[in-house]
């Protein structure tokens, strides 16, 4: 099995003398399609370009990580990795976190906060010259000005701090692979900024003022000094971004330049999906690392992900800003083709941990129409109501769980991404009836986790999130197959406290309403504001963007943790005045020493 080179050694094991794209990542190296920064190496590899990764550079010392491949033929590629590295470090009450998934053996300290932005820098320093695409998670939601919870300020486009050339965001296969071949053919980087889905740095905003296909939103410095233009950006770029083929490019001034974004790519086809998935990964962690555990790798290593996309749009999501709105479904036989690769694994034990995606549920779901979601300016596809131009059954679904159980060598695939009840609930179609008894009958291996999220109405509305009632409903059902099928299974709910809109009255009606349900809440989160979303934008404005109302917001770590404390009731009643020390934030810690 061939990975990807991570050091010189490696690469003239292979016979080169330079990489055509080097590209840097906060992750740990692990050669598997639920990894960013493998696939987009995978795919620039499948279409002949030489990649070499360095994962988890030292950028404290001497900086010969940075230095020890030498110059790419073609551009840098920058990455912070899976997640955007404050949401990695900090937890909601911006403690440290111990711990890290994406490193070996879950060590904290591999990766500098605003990782993108650090890397980069390094990077123009060293190489004047070779231009540096960033993308990924973190400089994809960071790409127009954003509230950045950890320094509890507005902070402009990444693409300022980071001085690098070009931002890819979204999922970033197509744009990198139009790029590396822009830069192949000798073009400059002013010819890349008329690829899709990428943002760049402009000194003459008079051109896009003048053009009949560009959206001035307001400045960084207007948004600064005034929260109801920076929530009514937010409205702007949520709108056109859920456009099937949107063909605006949004202009957000900046001091005397401005900051590009253009339209995305239309949603991926089957065939494109299945070719980035069907590419040679080993699908383990590069021998680098000796063995050591990588959990995040241990997690997924034996699941299979089935779409991309999320039409959900809950308003503390990311995903729909970073995946986009509309699904992108793999084919069956690519599915069926890496269940065949995983049962070649030595781990493989005959079950699968997940078939599933950002909502386990949305597979094959497309729109009937697709030219009337070109003027559509929803949000959601299914919140308040599931929309009529929506293709929502679940037949293509169950025939592909059918598929999954009937293949020899399987014992099981559980479902371990969280399901829409929503999609299926209250309705009366077979597909959809079908869709949940054969879940909890075949797919669920003893605990069955969905978010309902809260309790109130008012606050679920912030969250655009179906009634409780409708959850009420799922456990009724969902008792009822466990007794037909003689299973004693659990259903495990989410939870979310100090959301936007929430009260302590809330709490202890969440509280209420889940312990007459003989619930003892588990999965719990305090919510924590990440770049680019409707929450985080009330969070910081304190302004719902749709409507202008004021919405309340818990901001105080001590308000935060009070309300976290009413999940915890059945711990006892001291829980809630308890006190937590603080521990210092350090911004771009040292790390360990590598082993």
């Amino acid at each position: 099995m061939t990975f990807l080179p991570t050091s010189v050694k490696e690469m003239k094991a292979l016979g080169w003398e330079q990489a055509d794209v080097i590209l840097f990542t906060g992750d740990a190296y692990v050669d598997h399609p639920a990894f960013g920064a493998a696939v987009i190496g995978r795919v620039l590899e499948g279409e002949g370009y030489k990649v070499a990764i360095v994962p988890q550079p030292n950028w404290r010392d001497d900086l010969r990580d940075f230095k020890k491949l030498g110059e790419p033929r073609l551009f840098f590629a920058v990455t912070a990795g899976n997640m955007d590295s404050m949401v990695n470090h900090y937890t909601a009450a911006k403690r440290l976190r111990h711990d890290d998934a994406y490193t070996p053996e879950g060590k904290a300290g591999f990766r500098p906060d605003y990782a993108t932005i650090i890397y980069s820098n390094i990077l123009k320093k060293l190489f004047t010259n070779i231009p540096i695409i960033i993308g990924g998670v973190e400089a994809s939601l960071r790409r127009f000005t954003h509230y950045d919870y950890w320094s509890d300020r507005l902070m402009p486009s990444i693409l300022i701090d980071s001085l690098a050339d070009v931002l890819v965001y979204g999922m970033g296969e197509r744009p990198i692979l139009e790029i590396a071949k822009n830069i192949d053919q000798g073009k400059t980087i002013e010819s890349l900024r008329s690829i899709k889905q990428v943002a760049f740095i402009d000194d003459n905003i008079g051109k896009y003022k003048r053009s009949q296909n560009s959206i001035i939103l307001h400045s960084f410095e207007e948004c600064k000094s005034d929260k109801y233009k920076f929530a009514a950006n937010f409205r702007v770029i949520e709108e056109e971004s859920n456009r099937i083929n949107s063909n605006k490019i949004l202009i957000e001034p900046y001091g005397e330049r401005c900051i590009v974004v253009n339209p995305p790519y239309s949603p991926t086809l089957a065939e494109e999906i299945d070719k980035w998935y069907d590419l040679p990964y080993t699908r383990l962690p590069h021998p680098r690392y000796k063995g050591k555990p990588i959990s995040a790798w241990e997690m997924i290593k034996l699941s299979v992900n089935i779409h991309r996309g999320c039409f959900g749009a809950c308003s503390f999501c990311t995903i729909s800003a970073h995946q986009g709105r509309f699904i992108s479904s793999r084919s069956e036989k690519s599915i069926l083709n890496e269940i065949k690769q995983i049962k070649a694994m030595p781990e493989f034990n005959g079950y699968i941990s997940d078939l599933g995606g950002p909502s386990a549920n949305m597979y094959g779901m497309t729109p009937k129409n697709p030219s009337i979601c070109e003027k559509c300016k929803r949000h959601s596809c299914i919140y308040p109501n599931i929309c009529k131009n929506l293709n929502s059954s679940h037949e293509q679904l169950n025939q592909l769980y059918k598929k999954v159980r009937e293949a020899k060598g399987i014992k099981k695939a559980t479902i371990g991404s969280g399901i829409r009840y929503d999609l299926f609930l209250d309705r009366d179609s077979k597909p959809e009836k079908e869709y949940f008894e054969n879940l909890i009958h075949f797919h669920v291996s003893g605990r069955l986790k969905v978010a309902p999220e809260h309790t109130s109405e008012r606050v679920l509305k912030i969250m655009r999130k179906p009634s409780f009632e409708l959850f009420i409903k799922l456990k009724a059902w969902f008792d009822q197959l466990n007794e037909k099928y003689g299973l004693k299974q659990q259903l495990i709910p989410y939870f979310i406290s100090s959301h936007p809109g929430t009260t302590e009255k809330e709490m202890r009606q969440l509280v209420e309403e889940t312990r007459k349900l003989n619930f003892k809440l588990e999965q719990v989160q305090d919510f924590t504001p990440t770049p680019m979303t409707l929450a985080s934008t009330i969070y910081y404005t304190g302004i719902n963007p749709y409507t202008g109302e004021e919405v309340y917001v818990a901001r105080s770590i001590e308000e935060k943790r009070k309300q976290q404390s009413y999940f915890f009731w059945y711990k006892g009643d001291s829980i809630t005045h308890k006190k937590t020390k603080q521990k210092k934030r350090l911004p771009n810690r040292k790390p360990p020493k590598k082993n």
